[in-house]
């Protein structure tokens, strides 16, 4: 997967987990907030490696 579909993966992924968290606060389910939690820092990691490909191909493209 290359840098920018990480990134959109990654920010679908935190959009979903806020949302599932705030669902699951919504109804009082405290494993649907968990979950969401957990969805939402997989997609800041997705992020991340997104952002970490880029700047990879950054240096490469300058050498």
């Amino acid at each position: 997967m290359g840098s920018i579909a990480d990134k959109i993966t990654g920010k679908t992924n935190e959009v979903a987990g806020k949302a599932r968290q705030a669902a699951g606060k919504a109804v009082d389910n405290h494993e649907e907030q968990a979950k969401g939690a957990v969805q939402e820092i997989k997609g800041k990691a997705q992020v991340a490696k997104g952002d970490a490909k880029n700047a990879v191909k950054n240096v490469v493209d300058k050498a």
